[in-house]
């Protein structure tokens, strides 16, 4: 069994626990349910925000301890001032160390989109999504058949959410491409083994269609990175380690787009 694997199991776990512990009324009673999400595609395309989608991440299963010192609410609003065009908050907490307060904390904390990073493997967790203040949700198509993607799409956009679509080959974009998808996440790192080739966003650049938002994920340390990856039509850049294993990442964050930008100059 490899590492997604694991993660997916648990999550099965997780979820058939939290239907036990909080109804799906409640969680469409709570205040956030009712707030109307930021729209991830205008904050992405605003030519004053950097298109980097800047990720709060404690651990990870590849590199165990990334950054355990750190407070959400003041890594998140520092990506803000920094000129993050979206957060991204783990809350998963077996295996990232994350939780649903992380995201509410950031949700409170910052006037930007949030995505909800995640393993979803159930409806229920969109719901949750939403409930705990969420923008954004990742839905990924090693884990999701073609028709569980159009049903988690369809129900998050029928809550106003934007969806984020994440892919690692050819194969999972071609068969999980729908109408319900804004944008369509590269991940440069294998999860079944975690190993990363910035490589794999470069071969599907001209793959996917001009209809969705094109997003690079993992694997990006260098600004020059950014730029060529710019070059071959990718909007957003979804970046977390880099900065969070920094004893400052909202510093981080600043210094890198600083290097952006005058490489654009």
């Amino acid at each position: 069994m490899n590492i997604l694997d694991k993660i997916v199991l648990r999550k099965k776990e997780e979820v058939a626990s939290a239907k036990q512990q909080i109804s799906i009324a409640t969680l469409e009673n709570t205040p956030a349910f009712n707030l109307k999400p930021y729209v991830f595609a205008d904050f992405l395309l605003d030519p004053n925000r950097s298109g980097i989608i800047a990720e709060f991440k404690r651990k990870s299963p590849s590199k165990g301890l990334i950054n355990g010192d750190v407070s959400v609410k003041e890594v998140t609003m520092q990506y803000n001032a920094a000129g993050a065009s979206a957060l991204s908050v783990l809350t998963d907490r077996d295996f990232f160390g994350g939780s649903a307060d992380d995201l509410k904390i950031a949700r409170s904390s910052n006037n930007i989109p949030v995505l909800r990073k995640d393993f979803i493997v159930d409806e229920y967790q969109i719901l949750e999504a939403k409930a705990w203040g969420a923008d954004i949700i990742l839905l990924i198509a090693a884990i999701l058949t073609p028709q569980q993607i159009v049903t988690h799409g369809a129900l998050a956009k029928g809550l106003g959410l934007s969806v984020l679509l994440e892919v690692h080959n050819d194969e999972e974009l071609q068969r999980s491409l729908c109408p319900y998808i804004d944008a369509i996440g590269v991940n440069n790192r294998n999860l079944t083994n975690f190993t990363v080739d910035i490589r794999t966003s470069f071969n599907l650049a001209e793959k996917i269609p001009n209809d969705f938002l094109k997003i690079s994920e993992s694997a990006i340390s260098n600004p020059q990175t950014i730029k060529e990856l710019k070059e071959v039509g990718f909007q957003g850049f979804l970046i977390g380690e880099n900065f969070m294993k920094s004893e400052n990442p909202g510093k981080a964050m600043q210094e890198f787009v600083a290097h952006c930008s005058a490489l654009q100059d």
